[in-house]
């Protein structure tokens, strides 16, 4: 299942957001703040599809959520909103790496319609890199396509079997 995470402090915008990602068919996590949303990405990246983030929050804002994601390596799609939408903004935002960029209180169809966006981008983005890793000859587990829960697991084992010189037999239908 595809998951988003907004960010946002307003807790009015959270739910309404929510509810908007959830309609659209995905699955909404939610941060009240930019150092909530980073604590999340930090513990597990890959379980996020895109990233939804208000700029202006107190404490950690937008631009310094993108901004340390930068610095970690995190790369995500970011579609970053704000009511305070100038073109200063959307250029400064943008070079910081994000997406998109929506002006509160969003659609639900220009939202949805960035979301898609976002998730295309992002298909792409990783398809190039996967075929770079493929030429280089440095493939791993991570490059294994599944959208199955039962095959991490699976996933985390093989890797862990092919850490050692123990001999493996894997055995399944073909096609498997």
């Amino acid at each position: 299942m595809t998951t988003i995470l907004v960010c946002d402090d307003d807790p009015v915008q959270r739910r309404l957001l929510e509810a908007m990602v959830r309609r659209f068919g995905y699955e909404p996590r939610m941060a009240e703040n930019g150092e909530e949303a980073l604590t999340l990405l930090d513990q597990d990246a890959d379980a996020f599809d895109v990233v939804v983030l208000d700029l202006v929050m107190p404490h950690r804002d937008g631009m310094g959520v993108l901004a340390a994601m930068r610095e970690r390596g995190i790369v995500k799609p970011v579609i970053v909103q704000t009511s305070q939408g100038g073109i200063d903004t959307v250029v400064n935002a943008m070079r910081a790496g994000a997406t998109d960029f929506v002006v509160k209180p969003v659609g639900a169809e220009r939202l949805s319609v960035s979301i898609k966006n976002a998730l295309k981008t992002e298909a792409l983005v990783s398809e190039v890199q996967r075929l770079k890793r493929k030429a280089e000859g440095t493939l791993s587990f991570k490059d294994i396509v599944t959208r199955s829960p039962r095959m991490t697991p699976v996933l985390k084992m093989a890797e862990k079997a092919a850490g050692s010189t123990i001999p493996v037999l894997i055995e399944g239908e073909s096609g498997v």
